[in-house]
């Protein structure tokens, strides 16, 4: 028996972390915008947290519409943002990620999108008048250790994915330098051997003589 109760407390931990939300990761091209959009009944809280990986100043524009058109979240030239909110009005709510600021530097975004409560790992949780017992509550504690490693590796993938991006841009910036130094020092090389050569050479004068 004990067994069993311990398949279904970790059943319960797997569902409730895989429980409602939506990870993505997009490639923003320069002067464009991107737009995504959710149904959501009237009640409801959904939290948006996004952060731009790789591209320019790792900034990007954000903006977040309900139904009725009403902006109720903007920011410009975020690096990283988190917004909640709790619905007033049944519909499609909107968020769109804008790089139309950029004339020629590509972004890529990554973002999450949770909605609704996380529910409960255990059943009746919520309703109950006694303690939890000690399996329970260690299924409770597992549970809130599983998310803050889910977190932080995200967190920690992010930060290893932006860390690449600058260290690949910084890479290609130092090979191009290495070739112009290159060819710089190709150039003056001939320049000071024809120099050189020009201090060498004997000008002969010319041998037409004047006859009398």
């Amino acid at each position: 028996m004990p067994g069993a109760v311990r398949i279904l407390c970790l059943a319960a931990l797997l569902g409730a972390l895989r429980a409602g939300g939506t990870e993505l990761t997009l490639e923003l091209p320069d002067s464009a915008q991107r737009c995504f959009h959710q149904e959501l009944e009237s009640g409801v809280k959904f939290t948006l947290d996004y952060q731009v990986i790789s591209g320019g100043h790792y900034d990007v524009d954000c903006y977040v519409e309900d139904p009725n058109g009403k902006t109720i979240y903007q920011e410009t030239k975020k690096q990283y943002d988190s917004f909640s909110h709790h619905t007033e009005v049944k519909g499609v709510y909107t968020f769109c990620f804008s790089n139309e600021f950029s004339t020629f530097s590509h972004k890529i975004v990554y973002f999450d999108f949770q909605v609704g409560d996380e529910p409960p790992i255990l059943p009746d949780m919520n309703n109950r008048v006694t303690a939890l017992t000690q399996l329970e509550s260690a299924c409770v504690t597992i549970h809130e250790m599983l998310k803050a490693v889910i977190d932080s590796q995200t967190h920690y993938r992010l930060r290893e994915a932006q860390d690449r991006s600058r260290a690949e841009e910084l890479n290609g910036r130092v090979s191009y330098w290495s070739v112009g130094e290159t060819l710089i020092l190709f150039v003056v090389s001939i320049g000071q051997v024809v120099l050189l050569k020009s201090f060498f050479t004997e000008k002969r004068p010319s041998s037409g003589g004047a006859g009398t």
